[in-house]
């Protein structure tokens, strides 16, 4: 992103583009002026985001690291540069019973929500590092940040992006990279499936995919980094702030002998 916190001209790719949160981004980022790759393992629905919003569509799976490299290396060579990239697709396994979990849901929700990440930031780091900088925000969850009793596998892939993120943005830093997370709550998209008629049964507000694309419009903008940005109704995101403990702190004096 320019340093005058413009988007216009500058290239951009979405993961998990083709619908939810992902194609909101990819809708704001082109009504910035950023020319947007919209990327999604359903490679018609990042077409129809795309052919509407002016960009790029491409099917990418976002667990292949080789398919992550080719896309990269396409990106620079087409578009002359990649600036900004939103780490956002990911899935749920929809169980709470890790008893019950199959290896094909294991296996799935890390290919998306942390292979993705890993991957999407090891190709497209290379790319920010020769540019000489860049920003890229992945979509964590609350569920990086609290206990989600109904999803302990899709919690597990949270908590590690966001230390993830944390712990990268040193030496990203050192390259002109920004990395940061969104942390938003429930989100109206198609992840929460079946769940969403209860969800607003019980009177749990659900956010518009549009909040979350502000957001990283924020967050990007303000040019922090290493940054877990919770989304929550009714509130404009902020960062979370974490309780750390002083590792270093001298060991207590013995108690005086009586």
């Amino acid at each position: 992103m320019a340093t005058n916190g413009s988007f216009e001209g500058r290239v951009a790719l979405v993961t998990g583009g083709g619908s939810g949160i992902g194609a909101a981004v990819s809708r704001r980022l082109a009504a910035e002026g950023a020319r947007v790759v919209v990327a999604d393992i359903a490679g018609a629905a990042a077409a129809s985001v795309a052919e509407e919003i002016g960009g790029r569509g491409v099917t990418l799976d976002v667990g292949d690291a080789a398919a992550w490299d080719s896309l990269v290396d396409d990106i620079v060579a087409v578009e002359g540069g990649l600036g900004l990239v939103h780490l956002n697709a990911g899935v749920s396994t929809g169980e709470a019973d890790p008893t019950l979990l199959t290896e094909a849901q294991y296996r799935r929700v890390m290919g998306a929500n942390l292979d993705g990440v890993v991957y999407g930031t090891r190709a497209v780091g290379r790319a920010m590092k020769a540019a000489g900088g860049g920003a890229i925000v992945a979509t964590a969850s609350l569920a990086g940040i609290i206990s989600f009793p109904p999803d302990p596998i899709y919690t597990l892939t949270k908590h590690a992006v966001v230390g993830f993120v944390r712990s990268s943005a040193m030496a990203l830093g050192a390259y002109g990279i920004t990395i940061n997370c969104l942390c938003p709550a429930v989100v109206d998209t198609p992840l929460i499936g079946e769940a969403r008629e209860r969800l607003v049964e019980v009177g749990l507000a659900l956010i518009p995919p549009s909040d979350i694309a502000d957001a990283l419009v924020t967050v990007v903008r303000g040019g922090g980094t290493g940054e877990a940005w919770t989304c929550v109704p009714h509130r404009a995101p902020e960062p979370w702030t974490f309780a750390t403990p002083d590792i270093w702190a001298p060991a207590p004096s013995p108690a005086p002998e009586s």
